[in-house]
């Protein structure tokens, strides 16, 4: 994220005479790619605006609310790197699922654990007591299809979610792309 960005952003943030609303616009972007952005802003009117216009350039369009939001469920998910933790697999799976893990998948280079939103805290924290460290621990909106795309698709939404990012009120971006 650019230093402008996170700057301004700061600067929104320490002035306490502004009230700012959690906004949830939701979308398609190119070759129908569902696309959720969560934003904070202190004019609804404006945001809206930058976040149509960027899907609009994109080649995508902005949607009415919970026009793709049925493509995702709200999970906890926490991603291990395999060579941070001493733990085996089925250590770290057996852990995991009695602190209330819902999922507990493995690839590669990852454990990827899921959990329902309610069960992410416990299961954090249990895990974190253990002295493991996280890639990525967060609630998150999880895609329940994806979607592949061309190359030339992919250069689309690639511009689609650096150019959202680059909204100074866009804190999330959730997508079902398969990328």
């Amino acid at each position: 994220m650019p230093n402008d960005t996170i700057n301004n952003a700061l600067k929104r943030a320490s002035s306490s005479n502004e009230n700012y609303e959690e906004m949830i616009y939701e979308g398609y972007g190119p070759n129908g790619v569902a696309v959720i952005v969560e934003a904070a802003t202190d004019n609804k009117n404006r945001t809206a605006a930058d976040v149509r216009h960027v899907f609009d350039k994109a080649g995508g369009n902005l949607g009415t609310t919970g026009c793709v939001s049925y493509m995702f469920n709200k999970k906890g998910v926490i991603v291990i790197e395999k060579e941070s933790t001493s733990m085996s697999e089925d250590e770290l799976m057996m852990l995991a699922l009695e602190a209330g893990a819902e999922d507990f998948q493995v690839s590669d280079e990852v454990y990827e654990i899921t959990t329902d939103p309610g069960e992410f805290s416990a299961v954090h924290d249990k895990l974190e007591e253990e002295g493991l460290e996280f890639l990525e621990a967060e609630v998150q909106m999880v895609p329940t299809t994806t979607v592949k795309l061309d190359e030339k698709g992919s250069e689309k939404m690639e511009r689609l979610i650096e150019n959202l990012e680059d909204l100074d009120d866009v804190s999330n971006i959730y997508h079902n792309w398969e990328e």
